[in-house]
């Protein structure tokens, strides 16, 4: 039964892939929108604004590209393969890594669709209800990091194999 359950956390080696195949895509996305907007502009002289939001909507796809892109190596480093070669700022010791990282690209997704709904002529209506908003998930996502955190201490011995000191 043992050897069964072990063998059972490569079950994750799907979605990590999955992943981080939607990441590559998304990125690949939003750089051809990107590229798009350029050639737009330069071609036909686009409005400013139209071009703010335009490459604020493929900024927010290529961020979203990075958050499946983290899930994707967090996962498989957790899971698979704990030795996989990744920058430093990628690297997962465990979950609350894995968290950390999300955290800091969810915020700078809401930031960014906030400028863009903040510069969208078309939703000046919207600017209060999406900054209220926007202002509450990062308070929450800040409030629950903060309280969720592990001590730099307790994360040293789980990474040494040991168990936390009570």
């Amino acid at each position: 039964m043992n050897q069964l359950l072990a063998k059972a956390r490569y079950a994750v080696f799907i979605p990590a892939i999955a992943s981080i195949l939607g990441a590559l895509l998304l990125m690949f996305q939003g750089s051809i929108a990107m590229v798009t907007t350029i050639i737009d502009v330069v071609t036909q002289g686009t409005k400013l604004k139209l071009t703010i939001v335009e490459i604020l909507t493929a900024v927010d796809a290529i961020l979203l590209g990075t958050v499946l892109l983290v899930i994707g190596y967090g996962l498989y480093e957790l899971f698979i393969d704990e030795d996989l070669e990744v920058p430093l700022w990628l690297q997962v010791q465990d979950l609350d890594d894995l968290k950390s990282k999300l955290i800091g690209v969810v915020v700078a997704i809401i930031s960014v669709i906030f400028v863009g709904v903040f510069v969208d002529t078309n939703r000046a209506s919207d600017v209060i209800s999406y900054g209220v908003g926007a202002g509450a998930m990062v308070t929450g996502l800040a409030i629950f990091a903060f309280a969720t955190r592990k001590e730099p201490s307790e994360k040293k011995q789980r990474v040494k194999g040991g168990a936390p000191a009570a």
